[in-house]
């Protein structure tokens, strides 16, 4: 499917200035801050969820994963569509779809429905949030107004995570766990209504749709996904677990074939190529992977085992963005002297401390004694990374390839936390089948007769025995998150290589390719005209004669 040319009449209107373009900033901030706090806002309500709509445990990290596998999977081909469509038009139409699928969402009475709907949120966001980025450098005029508006809209996308937390916690606890959803309504509704008004258009570029490369890496991931879900319910031997996992291969390998031969790939391979780049890729893979896991465990675990109310779980993670916070101004204002890979490293290992003081935990541990040391370390170690890693991604590209190299690690880490996530699962629910075969017994001899009657008739150890084979299954699966992050402790220090001329561009002696004044690096967004294939890697360029060659580029 090809785009059609830029008309005059289509091409982009001067960026605007003054009190439009301020409402302009709230719109656009509007959606990001929607879009991202949907990832935690759900954490909070996940317990509720699970008595509501009758889900596993293991099932229940799909009310997760099936946003964040369409959210990351389709990125890319999200700002691809801005690009060629038009990016207000894409902006209203990825909204709308959130905001639709939000509804459906809080509607939803059984759990194919609520898995649904989260799939199709994830397609929104993947369509609203890149293109939203976008829309910042046609509204905002290059210079000191486009830089700060580049950094309201960082802020908002690193405080959602903390204002849902808290926002699930209120509306779980003062209403239900479905105006978690319902929430997004009014609010994407006032965003669709107000951009017509105060965002322009953009230009239309000619070029082609991806289409291919985003079905077979998605689904693939889907497959994959399942497949260790799947594990942990029925075994490896299980004829389904191994048809997801043959199908995920096939696809997968499929998805690089077309992206090796695709003239505009939706996933530009040449970024790995870079061993500094494709490094940190892996680590966000890992680090996701650990921090995914962390947030949904310990979620179930302060409010199954500790008691904790929602609004008091929320108020109970609020350290962790806080010290997320220091740890990344640390590493801001150290990185010029010391480069990223000191952070990268020590970062990964405070990561994996942290996860491995949370395999303590047990029913007897309470939130100071045994939780929160260890999510401040974690925290701060995951404060560090974010800053690295992401200088890490854009330098030595070009600026206009700065949206192809940081749109492929937000797909990482959204991809990554998904597979992590079920990985996770996957060694919970075997280890919590371990605990129940010791729990039952243990349970039959000293159960009342009403306690017997109950088990007989729903098969759930009751609290006290279930509490132990839950607190049994997330100390196991920290186990496996702390090793998560010890290979992304390995990859700092083995792949990773800083030369002394990286520091000093650092320094201000020279500006870094890809990682200049926030204008340049978010002029391309993530599968914007970088992202969609049209970038070339300056330390490693594709030969001419070769479909990836200038020919590819629009």
């Amino acid at each position: 499917m090809t785009g059609s040319e830029a008309t005059p009449r289509q091409a982009a209107h001067s960026p605007e200035k003054g009190r439009g373009s301020g409402i302009a900033l709230l719109v656009i901030c509007s959606c990001q801050l929607m879009v991202v706090l949907d990832i935690t806002i759900v954490n909070i309500a996940l317990p509720h969820i699970q008595t509501s709509l009758g889900f596993s445990t293991e099932n229940l990290s799909w009310v997760i994963n099936a946003y964040t596998l369409t959210f990351g999977g389709l990125l890319l081909l999200g700002g691809r569509l801005g690009d060629i469509l038009g990016r207000r038009r894409v902006f209203m139409f990825g909204v709308a779809l959130f905001v639709f699928a939000s509804l459906l969402g809080g509607l939803s009475q059984e759990s194919w429905q609520l898995l649904a709907a989260r799939s199709l949120q994830g397609v929104g966001g993947a369509i609203a949030s890149p293109t939203a980025l976008s829309l910042i450098t046609t509204t905002f005029r290059e210079g000191p107004a486009r830089n700060r508006a580049f950094g309201v809209f960082a802020a908002v996308s690193a405080g959602g995570s903390a204002i849902g937390l808290l926002a699930g916690g209120v509306l779980v606890e003062w209403l239900d766990w479905r105006w978690i959803f319902f929430v997004n309504v009014p609010i994407g509704l006032l965003i669709v209504l107000a951009t017509p008004r105060y965002i322009r258009e953009s230009e239309r570029h000619p070029g082609r749709f991806d289409i291919a490369g985003a079905l077979t890496s998605t689904l693939g991931m889907v497959l994959l996904v399942y497949g260790f879900i799947r594990a942990s319910q029925d075994g490896w031997s299980d004829a389904v677990t191994f048809g997801a996992f043959a199908a995920a291969v096939v696809l997968l390998a499929l998805f690089i074939a077309i992206e090796a031969r695709s003239r505009q790939p939706i996933t530009p391979l040449w970024m790995f190529r870079d061993r500094n780049r494709a490094g940190t890729y892996g680590m966000m893979l890992s680090l996701a992977a650990a921090m995914f896991g962390m947030f949904f465990f310990l979620t179930l675990f302060v409010q199954n085992i500790l008691g904790f109310s929602p609004l008091k779980a929320g108020l109970a993670f609020l350290p962790v963005s806080v010290i997320i916070a220091v740890g990344a101004g640390i590493a801001s204002q150290l990185l010029p002297r010391w480069g990223p890979k000191p952070f990268m490293v020590v970062g990964s290992i405070l990561a994996a401390a942290g996860l491995g003081w949370l395999t303590q935990t047990d029913v007897d541990s309470s939130y100071l004694g045994s939780i929160l040391g260890p999510v401040l370390v974690f925290g701060l170690g995951m404060g560090m990374q974010f800053v690295s890693l992401t200088l890490m991604a854009v330098s030595g590209v070009a600026p206009k390839e700065a949206g192809a190299a940081s749109g492929i690690l937000n797909a990482t880490q959204q991809v990554g936390g998904s597979l992590g996530l079920s990985i996770l699962v996957t060694v919970f629910g075997t280890a919590s089948r371990n605990e129940a075969t010791d729990q039952v017994p243990k349970f039959l001899a000293e159960a009342s007769p009403a306690q017997l009657a109950e088990f007989r008739r729903t098969g759930e150890l009751p609290a006290g025995w279930g509490d132990q084979v839950l607190a049994s299954g997330v100390s196991t699966a920290f186990i496996v998150a702390a090793v998560f992050a010890v290979v992304a402790a390995l990859i700092a220090l083995i792949v990773i290589q800083v030369r002394p001329s990286d520091i000093e561009r650092l320094r201000g002696g020279a500006a870094m390719p890809g990682a200049g004044a926030g204008a340049d690096a978010g002029e391309e967004t993530a599968g914007g005209e970088a992202g969609a294939g049209t970038a070339r890697s300056g330390s490693n360029p594709p030969d001419p004669d070769t479909p990836d060659g200038p020919a590819a580029e629009r």
